[in-house]
């Protein structure tokens, strides 16, 4: 099997792709819907990705120190999804966060208590879609949007797809997001990683966000 991976990552490698983007000068930290849906054992959406969350609120961390920007998104619906259209319609766990239901509420990771930090409401997978966040980074002067959260084969991908066609160099933090199965997880960080985003981890992140305290 590792073989075969092996030889997948050289084929797309012939064929031109993977290039890195590299850091711009004005980074940004991303964090992707990080609630209780998702930790809360009993939800829908639960997915066991308790070590993604964990490793996020590390990299939130050291962002804070550095005075890196750190914007949130999180997911709200009106009761019965009337402004989720046909996704509310298609994934019937997105209940989950109709107003009110404390799942869609922030779970050990989320932004200041001093209303600071830039939280984004969403109803689609992107944070970009239907959204002000293109513009609130440019107001900011991001160049560079580094992406954590969940879930890596949705809403994860969706944002640093977007990022990169909104103008900014998209970079995933690949032990800082999760997915309710280890396999769209690794597939999707492999296809982002070849055509659309660097693919990091977390000490990576930390080395580069450290040096610039």
């Amino acid at each position: 099997m590792t073989r075969q991976v092996d030889d997948l990552q050289a084929d797309y490698r012939s064929a031109g792709f993977g290039n890195r983007l590299g850091w711009g000068t004005r980074p940004a930290i991303l964090v992707v819907d990080m609630c209780a849906a998702y930790v809360e054992p009993g939800s829908p959406l639960y997915a066991g990705v308790e070590h993604a969350y964990a490793k996020a609120n590390t990299l939130v961390d050291a962002a804070r120190v550095a005075k890196v920007p750190v914007l949130f998104t999180r997911v709200e619906y009106l009761p019965g999804g009337a402004d989720g259209g046909h996704f509310f319609r298609k994934v019937g766990a997105l209940r989950s966060f109709e107003r009110g239901n404390p799942l869609g509420d922030w779970a050990t990771i989320g932004p200041r208590p001093n209303d600071d930090e830039v939280v984004v409401t969403k109803q689609y997978a992107s944070a970009f879609f239907g959204t002000s966040l293109s513009a609130t980074l440019t107001s900011m002067g991001v160049d560079t949007v580094v992406v954590c959260g969940v879930s890596t084969s949705g809403c994860v991908r969706a944002s640093a797809l977007d990022a990169l066609q909104y103008g900014f160099v998209p970079i995933v933090v690949s032990d800082a997001c999760g997915d309710r199965d280890p396999r769209p997880h690794e597939s999707n960080l492999f296809d982002l990683a070849s055509k659309y985003a660097d693919v990091i981890t977390l000490a990576d992140a930390l080395a580069h966000i450290g040096g610039r305290v």
